[in-house]
């Protein structure tokens, strides 16, 4: 029966799915401006339908994740090919607030059945080297979010619609449909199946504490990024060609990173990536013009890593989580993200306010609206530097510890 997995075909098709994913986000980013003149919504309310799209995620991840061992990865994706087919078409025929509310959330079920379905997967197929096949799997997230910037811009710039926008991602939504169905998927035999071993090791001490930092790493990367539109917009740099240059970035870093995990451990390369981040968010809310590019490279180099990184060291060390593990710890960053967004309209709206009431100019009063609200999202990353400190000297002593067994078994 192993014979007749093509694992290649496999994970091409899951590749596309979290492409379609990325498009999602990154769309759905560059249309903001015109929903808020479209409708008259308020940069609050776009939070509000921003943070449906991430409250649908954890939702999914967490029964996805529940169901795994039932439904199996085929079921889940298939699940999530659905939810995008009535998610974009909701979008598309939207009539305003509640509308779009409502296809958001549809569109993020979708995307937290792709993590829950084809996280595990890969794991289970390439067991051997679990990190750095889901930091390979990841590229397709800033690589998305790549085509998907570029894409937006492009049809701005020609003067479409953001309905055409979001009609463009039918195409890879249908293909990678037809690439689920047309492929049997392996029994899993080396992802923990116990449905009670993994509910138990959620409430480890271990994977409690990484699910409060995928909280932090999640709201780092994707609260910015998602916002980039609104809080570059006025500071002399295009915000989606800093999007295809952040993610064009973490999609290389990505596809290297097996050397640089095997180099550093896991641990590490947070810790890493903490200290990078809060470097390049803070650099970001002090530059304009041209240095925007600089932070935005900076921030990039910080946060490729994050996301495959959190899930894979939770797949390593904490194993009998099992799929249930991984899926909720995407659940727990993605719902962080949901919660924070609307958070971070009012930042924008309110640091508007205060500087329009102290006689700025429209185009002044948006840049400090932008710098204001980096600055706060600088603190995420910030809390993070020291969280991971203490992760790689608990690692540290958890190896030593280990290498001291064993060598009392060799004697």
């Amino acid at each position: 029966m192993t014979a007749e997995i093509n694992k290649n075909r496999l994970f091409i098709a899951s590749c596309l799915a979290l492409t379609v994913t990325a498009m999602t986000f990154a769309i759905r980013a560059g249309i903001l401006g015109q929903l808020s003149q479209n409708f008259a919504l308020s940069d609050t309310e776009l939070g509000w339908i921003n943070a449906m799209a991430f409250l649908g995620f954890p939702i999914a991840t967490m029964f996805g994740g529940l169901l795994y061992n039932f439904l199996g990865a085929k079921k889940l994706v298939l699940i999530a090919f659905v939810g995008h087919i009535i998610g974009l078409l909701l979008t598309m025929s939207a009539e305003g607030f509640w509308t779009l509310l409502i296809s958001s959330f549809f569109i993020g079920f979708a995307n937290g059945a792709v993590e829950a379905g084809c996280n595990p997967l890969i794991t289970d197929m390439y067991h051997k080297n679990k990190t750095t096949m889901l930091n390979r799997f990841h590229v397709w997230f800033p690589g998305g979010i790549v085509i998907g910037a570029l894409i937006s811009k492009t049809m701005t710039d020609m003067s479409f619609g953001w309905q055409a926008q979001i009609a463009i991602m039918l195409i890879p939504t249908v293909i990678y449909g037809y690439l689920i169905l047309s492929q049997k998927f392996p029994i899993s035999e080396n992802v923990e199946t116990s449905t009670g071993t993994n509910i138990k090791a959620l409430f480890s001490p271990l994977f409690l504490f990484m699910a409060f930092c995928m909280t932090l790493t999640a709201t780092s990367e994707l609260g910015t990024q998602q916002w980039i539109e609104r809080i570059l917009g006025a500071s002399g740099a295009s915000p989606m060609l800093i999007m295809a240059m952040i993610t064009g970035v973490m999609a290389v870093g990505r596809y290297f990173a097996g050397p640089i995990i095997t180099k550093f451990n896991p641990a590490g390369v947070l810790l890493y990536s903490a200290i990078v981040t809060t470097l390049g968010i803070y650099s970001m809310s002090i530059a304009t013009g041209n240095m925007v590019y600089v932070s935005a490279l900076l921030f990039a180099l910080g946060v490729t890593y994050f996301w495959p990184t959190m899930i894979g060291f939770v797949a390593e060390n904490i194993p009998q989580s099992g799929a249930l593990g991984m899926s909720m710890l995407g659940g727990a960053g993605m719902f962080a993200v949901s919660m924070w967004n609307p958070v971070v309209g009012g930042w924008i709206d309110n640091a508007r306010q205060q500087a329009l009431a102290v006689n700025s100019t429209p185009e002044v009063a948006e840049l400090a609206a932008g710098q204001a609200t980096l600055a706060n999202l600088s603190l995420f990353p910030l809390v993070l530097v020291f969280a991971f400190i203490g992760l790689v000297l608990f690692m540290r002593k958890q190896r030593l510890q280990q290498s001291a067994a064993v060598w009392h078994q060799i004697k």
